[in-house]
């Protein structure tokens, strides 16, 4: 019976083996190693996910609009998904960052972008500011946060308070799917290319140094090409 392991599983034994007879060869117990010759098998690379249009809109309809901590969450959510943007560079974003329909990001390495949002991003963030950041900041006990998204205490959210807003938001949605700030930013950059924009303009979009790593974009949106012939054509 011949068992089938996954690429990483190999690459770990393999690795751990090679270890072993570095050990080995340090003790004088063997003149070399039997896997010097051995290639570690090449990782396969993973696709992102992405919700479906109708799994994003469930989501993006799910906080309430009637409480200031609603209001916050569905501007969350809306720039995610609009923006594109890293968890880590949404909760970096400072009231002043907020120019109109554009938001001045600081990305990875020092790299700071302007990312463009669709207008109901904007409303919902203009909403939001308008009506509860000022009743959000009240809760603060010190001098108050800049931050642009505040907690209930009026101090700024962190990554994981706004993965738990992604979380609450998906189960009151029902979508199955699993889904992280991460994969909004997978959907944002998927759904772009399925509707017809340029890779150099996503790569822009997303902060990307190397045109390389958005390509894997590609791939999703080709098996979503694939996924609409094979449902539309008669001969598929």
């Amino acid at each position: 019976m011949h068992r089938r392991y996954a690429r990483t599983s190999m690459a770990r034994r393999l690795s751990a083996l090679r270890s072993f007879y570095r050990f080995l060869r340090r003790e004088g117990r063997v003149e070399g190693s039997p896997l010097r010759l051995v290639s570690a098998p090449r990782r396969g690379r993973r696709l992102p996910q992405a919700l479906t249009h109708d799994d994003m809109a469930a989501l993006l309809a799910a906080p309430p609009v009637d409480q200031p901590t609603g209001l916050r969450d569905g501007a969350i959510l809306e720039i995610l998904y609009a923006g594109g943007l890293r968890v880590g560079e949404l909760v970096g974003l400072t009231a002043a960052d907020v120019r109109g329909d554009e938001l001045h990001v600081r990305g990875k390495g020092g790299r700071d972008r302007l990312v463009v949002i669709g207008s109901q991003a904007s409303g919902a963030l203009r909403r939001y500011l308008a009506e509860a950041r000022p009743r959000l900041a009240r809760g603060s006990t010190g001098r108050g946060s800049d931050a642009l998204f505040l907690n209930a205490r009026g101090g700024p959210l962190s990554t994981r308070a706004v993965q738990l807003i992604v979380d609450r938001w998906v189960r009151a949605a029902a979508v199955q799917q699993r889904t992280s700030p991460h994969v909004l930013r997978h959907t944002f950059a998927t759904h772009l290319l399925d509707g017809g924009a340029d890779l150099r303009v996503v790569q822009e979009l997303l902060g990307h140094a190397s045109l390389q790593t958005t390509q894997i974009y590609t791939h999703v949106s080709r098996e979503h090409l694939k996924r609409i012939y094979a449902q539309a054509h008669p001969r598929a």
